[in-house]
């Protein structure tokens, strides 16, 4: 038994014991109050922020004792170039003790530095980092603590450990401000679709690298509104690779109007989801609505994302890939755009979400919805205070353990961001 589930966990609003969810004045002025509705307990402390980023990377090692997490001494602009952040995990088994590996300056508010456990095996763990005039990963194996460099910047990993997927986060950066990395200029900053950006596939073992899919490749793709799409400015954002690790899902976005000279765009952007083998092969366009927002794999033949497909209202549905197959789930109980996964086996019904800030409290609302039986559990209403918003705002982002009993989320709550750890084991035996 480790001091995770031995310890007591707060789960009243306005605990003041160290380590507990607490609600401080600076929270409470701007927003409703929180209400945690299962045990909940900090394990990052101040006086520096912590988070981890997103919500579709592995942050739990393999015992769910370590905890990864970035740690950072501002908040409230954007990072630069010239900011570095820490990277470390909490070892949950040790009063929370911080253990710092590593450091970053490619990173940004919303995904951190796509920090991330390599495989299953818990030996490695993989951030991104700048050196020199390149973005890169690191790649740190606990026993020896010695740190290797790949000359590619990862987005996402295979589940398999032995390949990840690379795109241009410079391009990024200037298309989608928040998701990329500051400090290095775009050389294809005025090209609309360029044949050498896109997805690389990078072996995590030689760090050979191999473009897949280019933003060429995809601009030439029939769009269904004809060719609108032929003087926009096309990127590429979030991508996963299938559980068996043998197709991944790419976000097709473009901007109709992008100034290169001043990096300035108009208005928002268009997306539409493609599915490919890991080679870049077989693609096919899954989603093409436009619409497409925050996606997981349901198994290795269907997404489950939130989207409007034509002619159909907003909302999570089940796509089947390389069918035109199309499924609500979940539209009564889920009924606005949230960061979904699916919990691990043997939980694989249940959806872990979350929502954006409630318009009336600024609460953030994270939740457990159960497919077969159409319940949702409300785990806790965190709230947002207002300077959290727009590009460095702290989305809870929840992510589950490996076992499914306890969840990670970032919260802002009490005067900064930090680490929340949920417990949900009770629930999940309700059902």
């Amino acid at each position: 038994m480790t001091n995770l589930s031995r310890r007591s966990f707060g789960i009243l609003a306005g605990t003041t014991a160290a380590g507990l969810c607490t609600r401080s004045a600076f929270a409470e002025s701007r927003t409703g109050p929180l209400e945690t509705l299962v045990p909940c307990r900090a394990i990052t402390r101040g006086p520096k922020q912590h988070w981890f980023g997103y919500y579709d990377k592995r942050e739990f090692d393999p015992t769910n004792r370590f905890v990864l997490a970035n740690e950072v001494d501002f908040e409230g602009r954007s990072p630069t170039g010239q900011d570095r952040i820490g990277v470390g995990y909490v070892d949950t088994s040790d009063d929370d003790r911080w253990v710092p590996i590593g450091t970053s300056n490619a990173w940004g508010w919303q995904q951190g530095c796509m920090l991330q456990w390599i495989g299953t095996d818990g030996k490695r763990v993989l951030w991104n980092d700048r050196q020199d005039d390149s973005f890169v990963c690191r790649i740190y194996s606990l026993d020896t603590k010695q740190i290797r460099t790949i000359d590619k910047p990862i987005y996402t990993i295979a589940p398999n450990g032995k390949f990840g997927l690379s795109a241009d986060f410079r391009r990024i950066d200037n298309l989608r401000p928040g998701y990329g990395y500051d400090g290095l200029a775009d050389p294809n900053v005025d090209k609309r679709a360029p044949d050498d950006s896109g997805i690389w596939r990078v072996d995590l073992e030689t760090g050979e690298s191999t473009l897949i899919l280019s933003l060429a490749d995809v601009a030439s793709i029939a769009w269904p509104d004809g060719d609108k799409h032929a003087e926009a400015w096309h990127y590429f954002n979030h991508l996963l690779v299938s559980p068996d690790s043998e197709r991944f899902i790419v976000l097709h976005r473009y901007r109709p109007e992008f100034d290169p000279a001043t990096l300035q765009f108009k208005g928002g952007f268009v997306t539409r989801m493609l599915t490919a083998n890991i080679d870049g092969s077989d693609r096919y366009v899954i989603d093409p609505s436009g619409y497409t927002s925050h996606f997981i794999w349901n198994g290795n033949d269907a997404v489950t994302m939130w989207t409007k497909p034509a002619g159909r209202k907003a909302g999570f549905y089940d796509f089947v890939d390389k069918t035109d197959k199309v499924t609500p789930i979940g539209q009564d109980k889920m009924p606005s755009n949230g960061h979904n996964t699916y919990l691990p086996a043997p939980y694989q019904d249940w959806i872990l979400n979350d929502t954006y800030p409630d318009r009336e409290t600024s609460r953030q609302t994270v939740y457990l919805y159960h497919v077969p039986s159409g319940q949702r559990f409300d785990l806790g209403h965190f709230p947002s205070p207002s300077p959290y918003r727009g590009e460095w705002r702290c989305d809870t982002h929840p992510r589950s353990s490996n076992d499914g009993t306890k969840i990670a989320i970032d919260s802002p709550h009490d005067g900064g961001r930090q680490v929340y750890l949920l417990d949900v084991a009770d629930i999940l035996k309700s059902v």
